[in-house]
C-alpha cells in the first residue's frame, strides 16, 4: 500500500566503521533534509538484500552520503598505490541501493563518494587518484568554505536547480569520475576538467555532485536539497 505523507521520508546512507563496530553519519545531512522539508532516516549498511529493499520501500527519496574510497574492483581495475581504505560492506550495500533507486526511478542525490557510487552503479568508472598540478581537490580550509569554481552545463538539471552557469564549491576527494555510467552525462566540471556533477538522462531526478553541499551555507546548496524534497513529494513511499 502506498500513501503520501505530509513530509517525504528521505533515506541517507550511513558509514560503517568495522574496527569500532559503529555506524556513523555527519549531522549536517540530517539538518539539511529537515530544513528542506523532509524526514531524514539513516540507512545502516548491511548484507541482507531484503532489508535494503525494505529501506527503499520506506523512502520517497535517497541521499548517498560522502565517505572513503570505492573498491576499483567494481569498474574492473586493481587497487593502485594511492587507493584508500576499502569498506566492502558499505560498497556492496550502497551500490545495490543506487542500482535499485535508478531502476525504480526513486529521486536520488549522490554527494562526493555518493556521486561516485551512483556512477559506478550505472556501469561507469573512476579515476583512482587525481594528480592535477593546478588545482587541489583536498582543500586545507574549513568544510563550509567554497574553495574553487565549477562550470555547469546549460539545459541540465543542476543548472535548472541553481540557476547559474558557475558556482563555487568545497572539495574533499582524490577519486573522481572517469567514464560516466549508462544513461548518465557530465553536467559540471572544475577548471582542471575534473568531473564535478553527473545526472541521469533517463530518470526524473538522479544527480551526483562531487562536492559537499550539506556543509556549505550558500543558497545553492539549500536549493539542491529543496529540489530533492520536491521530487520526493511526487513519489509516495510504499509500505
Amino acid at each position: 500500500m502506498c500513501e503520501r505523507s505530509l513530509r517525504p521520508v528521505i533515506g541517507i546512507s550511513a558509514n560503517y566503521y568495522e574496527t569500532e563496530n559503529e555506524y556513523a553519519l555527519r549531522k549536517t545531512y540530517v539538518q539539511m533534509i529537515e530544513e528542506a522539508g523532509g524526514i531524514p532516516v539513516i540507512l545502516p549498511p548491511g548484507r541482507n538484500e531484503e532489508v535494503g529493499a525494505a529501506h527503499l520501500r520506506l523512502c520517497s527519496g535517497l541521499v548517498l552520503s560522502g565517505g572513503g574510497d570505492l573498491d576499483p574492483f567494481y569498474w574492473g581495475e586493481l587497487p593502485g598505490p594511492h587507493n584508500g581504505e576499502i569498506n566492502p560492506l558499505r560498497d556492496t550495500f550502497e551500490i545495490e541501493l543506487a542500482r535499485q533507486a535508478l531502476t525504480q526511478d526513486i529521486p536520488v542525490l549522490g554527494i562526493c563518494r555518493g556521486c561516485q557510487v551512483l556512477n559506478v552503479a550505472a556501469g561507469g568508472s573512476l579515476i583512482q587518484h587525481l594528480d592535477s598540478p593546478g588545482l587541489s581537490h583536498q582543500q586545507k580550509a574549513p568544510r563550509n568554505y567554497p574553495i574553487h569554481a565549477i562550470l555547469i552545463e546549460r539545459n541540465s538539471l543542476l543548472m535548472g536547480i541553481v540557476g547559474q552557469e558557475q558556482i563555487r564549491v568545497n572539495s574533499f576527494h582524490h577519486q573522481a569520475i572517469r567514464k560516466p555510467g549508462t544513461g548518465l552525462w557530465v553536467t559540471a566540471c572544475a577548471p582542471d576538467g575534473t568531473v564535478e556533477a553527473v545526472e541521469s538522462r533517463q530518470n526524473r531526478f538522479a544527480l551526483g555532485v562531487q562536492w559537499h553541499p550539506e556543509c556549505l551555507e550558500d543558497r545553492y546548496s539549500a536549493l539542491l536539497f529543496t529540489a530533492l524534497i520536491k521530487e520526493a513529494e511526487q513519489r509516495p513511499a510504499c509500505s
